[in-house]
């Protein structure tokens, strides 16, 4: 298993990453801001104007590291890594069953279900928290048309089919999420998902998040030797990490959402830390950026009980977790997906 505070998130712009001997150099105008061990490190990523010499690139490859380049609001650009490692066998039978669409759909449906499950959670938890809220009403009314959609889920569907049921299931989600948001309404309101590019404070805040949960799910599907590129949801297309979007399909309600709303409603993030660029899109300023890097981090060290293992585990170590158990399904070892549902 690996080690929870094993990423290295780099925003400030401008800064160069270098090795020296057995450590990763972080300067700023050739000023040392923070030299770190590589043992200590699974993965690098960088936001916007941030460079890395050479010699560390190679650093990271020979030591499994993986450099992950973003941009300033976090869309993904590139990533560097070493040579790929895994159970041949176990890739094989991925894409076997990647290729059959019956069992595509078998294991899309068990996602699917489960972040449909999660996202009703999270809106009965705010209707306990909140019951004279003005939105409860909403609330209530969404979380109910969330449980035709669990059943729909119950008879066999095509993949086609179960897209369309989680499609569903997003648009009732996020028509009552504004509902969630408590406070600082006048830079913070949510009408509806924009992603590229995001067009106001909270997209742009839930697709940094999203960006950042994809990666630790990438890298937790590459540590157990199975392809984050190819998906049963989500399927094969061009530089996009299929099974990652999938796995991540179960975290987004239950960690990104609610750290969003967290940060949101407790006002540890303000609408000044954005700013509105000529294409309309949303980015977050420095300062912004790191406080939701912090907490993204500081969440992940929280524990919780898991579903399936009924054992107390970090919340941050939960996509490693599942990406375990997606492979012991490949090899035999289970009969079935156990998706992660937050209860």
């Amino acid at each position: 298993m690996k080690r929870l505070l094993n990423t290295l998130y780099v925003a400030t712009q401008g800064s160069y990453l270098a090795r020296e001997g057995e450590t990763v150099l972080v300067r700023v105008e050739r000023e040392t801001k923070l030299q770190v061990p590589i043992h200590t490190l699974d993965s690098i990523v960088c936001f916007g104007q941030v460079s890395c010499s050479p010699p560390l690139m190679g650093f990271c490859g020979e030591r499994n590291v993986t450099l992950s380049f973003l941009s300033e609001q976090g869309k993904f650009l590139a990533r560097v890594q070493g040579p790929v490692s895994g159970n041949v066998l176990l890739r094989r039978d991925q894409y076997r069953r990647a290729d059959d669409d019956e069992t595509s759909a078998q294991i899309a449906r068990l996602i699917v279900a489960a972040k449909i499950a999660n996202s009703r959670t999270v809106l009965q938890r705010a209707v306990r928290d909140r019951p004279e809220h003005r939105g409860s009403p909403d609330l209530i009314e969404a979380s109910k048309r969330l449980v035709y959609s669990l059943e729909d889920l119950n008879s066999p569907l095509s993949l086609n089919e179960i897209r369309g049921v989680e499609g569903e299931a997003a648009r009732i989600y996020f028509s009552v999420f504004d509902h969630l948001i408590t406070v600082q309404k006048e830079s913070f309101f949510f009408h509806n998902r924009s992603r590229r590019p995001p067009l106001d404070n909270v997209n742009g805040l839930l697709s940094f998040l999203y960006t950042l949960l994809v990666h630790d799910v990438t890298s937790a599907l590459e540590a157990v030797g199975l392809d984050p590129a190819v998906g049963y949801l989500h399927r094969d297309r061009p530089g996009r990490p299929g099974l990652a979007l999938d796995l991540m399909e179960e975290f987004r309600s239950y960690f990104a959402d609610r750290l969003a709303l967290s940060l949101i409603n407790r006002q540890q993030i303000k609408g000044k830390g954005f700013r509105k660029t000529e294409s309309g899109a949303v980015l977050m300023d420095d300062e912004t950026r790191k406080i939701v890097l912090v907490a993204y981090q500081k969440r992940k060290q929280e524990e919780i009980q898991h579903p399936f293992l009924e054992e107390k585990v970090a919340i941050g170590l939960l996509p490693h977790i599942q990406a375990l158990l997606l492979a012991r399904f490949h090899r035999g070892d289970l009969d079935s997906y156990p998706p992660f549902l937050w209860k």
